[in-house]
Order: C-alpha cells, then sequence, then structure tokens
C-alpha cells in the first residue's frame, strides 16, 4: 500500500509539472500521462524505419523532413531549387549517410525504398504531389492548407479513398492539448451554448509594384511555376513570398487561417457554414501582392454560430499580433455562459473553473495526439486514420477558400456543403473560384 502512495504522489507531482508547463488543468495533464503510460509506442527495429522523399526543401518542408527522421529515414530530397535542395540535403545528412538529390518528384514516386513523401512544396503544387503519392501507394505528410482550391479538395478525397494511403495535413494545433482541451470543452456545452468564435489573424503583405528580374541559375522558374498561370519571374512571387499572390496561395487567410480556422471547425463541429460575407479593408498594389491584406470574413452556420475572421497589424506577419482588444494572434469561443480563449501560448476563461472542472464520463472526446508528426508515422504502421486526415484537411482548408472567394468577389454567398457548391444569389460569380484550370503539362495527367 505505501509503494502505491509513493508512485501514485510521484505521478501527481508529474501532472502537476506537466500542467505548469504546457498551461492546461491538471485534471487534463492527468488524463494525457495516463493515456500515454497505456499506449506506449513500440520501439522500432533499423528495419521497420520507412523511408523518406522530401518534396519541396524549403524552411518548413525541410523542418517537416527533420521530424520525420526520429521514426524514419530521408533517402531522397526534391526540389526545382538546386539552391535549396543542396542545403536542405546538408541538414538532413545524418552519420554521413547523405540523401539523394532528385529535381523531379515523380521519379521518387517510382521508387520501391520510398514508403513515406514530406510535401513541403508551395500551395499550388500540394493537390498534384499529394495526388502523385495516392496513385503511387506513398503514404504522405501534406503541409498545409491542403489544396488552392475547393474543386482540388473533392479530387483529392477520392483518390486518397480509392488508393487507401495515409495522408496527415500538417495543421499541427490538431495535435496541440490546448487546442484540443478548448475545442472539447466547447462541445460539451462548458460554456453554455455556443454563440460566436471569433478568430484573429495576422495582416498580410501590402507591396509592389514588383520588377522583374534574370531567373536565376538554380532555378527551374518553369517547374516551379508548374499548374500555375505562367509569368515573368519576379523575385517576390517566389519562395517565402508565395503566399501573396492568389495564383499559388491565398495569403493569410490560408496561411495561419488554414491553423485557427481549422481549430474553429473542430470546435464547432458542422461540416461548413451556410453563408459567408467579407469586407476589405485594403486593396492590393497594382502590380504587386495580389491577395488581400487586411480584411474582416463572417461566417453563419445553420444552427446560428457565428464565426468571425479580422486580420490585426503588425510589421512583421509573423510576430504577435495584438488587436484592439489586446488579444493576440488566435481563437475566443463565446457561449452563453463565458468564452474561452486559446492560441498556441496560452489556455484561459472568463471563469476558472470552465478549465479546471473535469469533464463527466460519457462527455464528448476529441482525437488524442501528442505530437502531429508522431501521429502520422503511428498511422502508417497501423493504417488508422490519422487526427488530420484528408477529408479533414479538405474540409478545413475548404473555410479559408470560402472567405478568399467572398473577397475576391464582393459577395455574400451560400454555400451548399453537400454539394460543395454555391446556390441561390451570385452562385455563378462563386463557382467560378470553386476550380482553376491547371496549365499544360503540369495538369492532372502530369501524375497519371
Amino acid at each position: 500500500m505505501k509503494e502505491f502512495h509513493v508512485s501514485r504522489r510521484r505521478f501527481m507531482q508529474r501532472c502537476a509539472a506537466f500542467a505548469a508547463v504546457s498551461g492546461v488543468p491538471v485534471w487534463f495533464a492527468e488524463r494525457q500521462l495516463v493515456a500515454a503510460e497505456a499506449v506506449r509506442r513500440r520501439r522500432l527495429s533499423p528495419n521497420d524505419r520507412p523511408g523518406i522523399a522530401l518534396v519541396g526543401a524549403g524552411g518548413q518542408g525541410t523542418n517537416d523532413a527533420r521530424n520525420a527522421a526520429n521514426w524514419g529515414d530521408v533517402r531522397v530530397v526534391c526540389d526545382v531549387d538546386r539552391k535549396r535542395a543542396a542545403t536542405a540535403i546538408e541538414k538532413l545528412t545524418v552519420e554521413g549517410r547523405k540523401p539523394e538529390d532528385c529535381a523531379d518528384f515523380r521519379r521518387v514516386l517510382a521508387r520501391d525504398d520510398i514508403d513515406v513523401v514530406i510535401n513541403g512544396t508551395p500551395d499550388h503544387w500540394h493537390t498534384l504531389v499529394n495526388l502523385g503519392c495516392a496513385r503511387a501507394g506513398k503514404d504522405v505528410y501534406a503541409e498545409k492548407p491542403l489544396t488552392l482550391t475547393i474543386d482540388e479538395g473533392r479530387r483529392l478525397v477520392e483518390a486518397v479513398r480509392k488508393s487507401g494511403i495515409v495522408l496527415q495535413t500538417g495543421t499541427q494545433q490538431r495535435s496541440s492539448q490546448r487546442f484540443r482541451l478548448a475545442c472539447e470543452l466547447v462541445r460539451n456545452q462548458r460554456i453554455g451554448k455556443l454563440r460566436a468564435a471569433d478568430v484573429w489573424l495576422p495582416a498580410g503583405l501590402r507591396e509592389g509594384p514588383f520588377k522583374t528580374a534574370a531567373v536565376p541559375a538554380e532555378l527551374d522558374w518553369d517547374f516551379w511555376q508548374g499548374p500555375a498561370s505562367a509569368h515573368d519571374y519576379v523575385p517576390e512571387r517566389c519562395h517565402r513570398t508565395f503566399r501573396f499572390w492568389y495564383e499559388y496561395s491565398g495569403g493569410t487567410m490560408t496561411d495561419w487561417g488554414a491553423h485557427h480556422n481549422d481549430i474553429a471547425y473542430w470546435a464547432i463541429g458542422l461540416l461548413a457554414p451556410r453563408t459567408v460575407s467579407s469586407r476589405v479593408m485594403a486593396e492590393p498594389v497594382i502590380g504587386g501582392y495580389t491577395t488581400f491584406s487586411e480584411y474582416e470574413v463572417n461566417y453563419t452556420y445553420e444552427n446560428g454560430v457565428r464565426l468571425n475572421i479580422r486580420t490585426t497589424r503588425d510589421d512583421s506577419i509573423y510576430g504577435a499580433k495584438i488587436n484592439a482588444d489586446g488579444q493576440r494572434n488566435g481563437i475566443r469561443f463565446e457561449g452563453e455562459n463565458g468564452w474561452i480563449w486559446v492560441n498556441r501560448d496560452q489556455i484561459k476563461a472568463s471563469d476558472p473553473e470552465i478549465l479546471k472542472a473535469p469533464l463527466p464520463d460519457g462527455a464528448v472526446r476529441l482525437y488524442e495526439s501528442k505530437n502531429h508528426t508522431e501521429n502520422f508515422f503511428d498511422c502508417v504502421r497501423s493504417r488508422q486514420a490519422p487526427v488530420c486526415d484528408v477529408e479533414t484537411g479538405h474540409r478545413s482548408a475548404t473555410m479559408c477558400h470560402l472567405g478568399a472567394i467572398s473577397m475576391r468577389t464582393g459577395r455574400t454567398l451560400t454555400w451548399d456543403p453537400q454539394a460543395e457548391q454555391f446556390t441561390g444569389a451570385f452562385a455563378a460569380e462563386g463557382n467560378a473560384f470553386v476550380a482553376r484550370e491547371l496549365r499544360a503539362p503540369y495538369d492532372y495527367s502530369f501524375v497519371a
């Protein structure tokens, strides 16, 4: 009996320490650690380690591959920028084992020694690479947003379901205990009936006009543009700032929005909103970035819940964002009986008891993942669905695309989540943005 009390005391000390570091209540930390002890992941022998290819060797893709190297061996790096590929290869070399260099990802998909692909390409390439993985039978960790258009998401869901591959969308906030706790509390009406969710995103860049330049010798500019329309080379179109051009991305609405809108989607628990409207505060500069930098987007769901997206200004788009109410980049859930605020740094509530009181037996529990990459590799072994599978990633990205479409059309639009089409007034204008024309030869036959 004494031994039990000692071990229990130590266990509770661990829970308290974990809670203090993570910012979650002790009861939630206890549940986390109990589950971790009960489901210890088996140790893998060297023969169990899957072969990994990195496609898209920018900063995020390289970081994803470095994380993945804890569970597999990075054997190939693919990028159409030779300098980026070389830099990534150097970072991913382990104990003298140097990944191979390959410019065309399709050659990698044909290799028997590659089991997993890390897709770190710019957004306009996400779908073609992911479709190629599905058709080649390669599991894929796919960076967010999952797609550039809603139609791409429908195609990808069908392809992944048909092939049976495991696809994890890189919206890693689904594997954060803070965000999961917030969503579970909202789902279980700890703040009463949900009335609204307010999301604050960083403002984007509003710059230009830009000048054309000579294409760097190390860059295959035509391949980089791929399915997007062809343009003369402009340095600001490429690499880190690609996300501020609608040809390649959707601005902060699909960048940070892919994270926070996904959490709102998780908490609300409905497939999609019914209506979307928007207000643009700053028009793009002619000849400059094409995405909107400052905006407000408002969604309404069938059950009356409102989701409001607002941008906050700052000199750095990735810096700490503070809105007029002193709140930073994050999400606030407003219910009849209180509110919950959550971001990557903290979770708090209108009443501390909202967080402290344990959920009862039989409460709604959401998919529990403590590490996004580990969850993916666990599912590669088990063939179970990961925490942010293809359907989840598609529906989450759809929320972002709906907002972008409303801004681009300037219309209030009605969405049918089953047919995945706009209906009613201005439907034709909205539906014109549901799909895009892919530039040959980088169309769907490119990965057939």
